[in-house]
């Protein structure tokens, strides 16, 4: 079995392990047939998207032991479903996202520009102005 890839056409890397995360719960944004949600988007939650799922009926700050989910806080990285993500970008409450970590059938959903507009950029690696 071949790899996933992420959007950036590489290998897939993990979102997140604590909380584990991910449709198979493995802490990676795979998917596959069963996966009618296409958890996919690897994203680092904020309070404002905590706060706009729970509004729209999925409190994913609440925890939800029957599931083995401890409830989510922000600064979690998550696997989110595309579809959700795209409705957070359109109401401007977007969580960031891990390109690294987010499958690449996620642009069946999701387009790669909007994706990359609200890209992590991990500290000290944003680029410097060559000027000064």
């Amino acid at each position: 079995m071949e790899p996933s890839l992420n959007v950036l056409g590489k290998t897939l890397e993990p979102c997140s392990r604590d909380p584990l995360t991910g449709f198979y719960r493995n802490g990676c944004c795979d998917t596959g047939p069963e996966d009618r949600g296409s958890h996919t988007v690897c994203v680092i939650t904020t309070a404002e998207f905590l706060a706009m799922s729970a509004y729209l009926g999925n409190d994913l700050s609440q925890p939800r032991p029957e599931f083995n989910f401890p409830g989510l806080k922000p600064g979690d990285r998550w696997c989110l479903c595309a579809a959700r993500f795209l409705q957070a970008a359109q109401e401007y409450a977007a969580p960031k996202v891990i390109l690294e970590a987010t499958h690449i059938s996620a642009l069946s959903v999701v387009p790669l520009e909007l994706l990359k507009a609200h890209a992590h950029t991990p500290p000290g690696t944003q680029d410097q102005d060559e000027t000064g």
